[in-house]
């Protein structure tokens, strides 16, 4: 019989992959100087992370289901609604003197709404 494949379990194990190599390029994976910017992706919403591992703390987040944002994305692609979270979430660590980070696409390939979010916080002045 033919299993069906689980592709959440495997971008799990993609995601697995993706923090080892993370935490290879920098000798800690998100310290508070440069944390982790945390992707998921479902189907209607895009939700960012930045999280400090050393201390286990989200320092800040960002989602399409903010009251601020989903007024701003009423009209807008998904893609683009990412741009703009990727903007709010990388100004919200930009207040909380972060200004470096990780990059961790969360086992989602580097393409559509996953690359806007980096976009977006690139164009709002965080480096990574």
């Amino acid at each position: 019989m033919i299993k069906k494949i689980d592709k959440n379990e495997e971008r799990q194990r993609r995601h697995a992959r993706v923090r080892k190599k993370v935490n290879g390029v920098r000798k800690v994976n998100g310290t508070a100087e440069a944390p982790r910017i945390s992707v998921y992706r479902s189907l209607n919403h895009i939700y960012v992370q930045l999280i400090d591992d050393t201390k286990g703390v989200t320092l800040c987040s960002a989602s399409t289901m903010e009251k601020e944002i989903k007024a701003e994305i009423k009209d807008m692609t998904k893609t683009e609604a990412a741009k703009i979270v990727g903007k709010r979430a990388a100004e919200k660590a930009l207040e909380k003197g972060v200004k470096e980070a990780v990059f961790d696409r969360g086992g989602y390939l580097y393409t559509g709404r996953v690359q806007a979010v980096a976009d977006g916080a690139r164009e709002a002045g965080l480096n990574f």
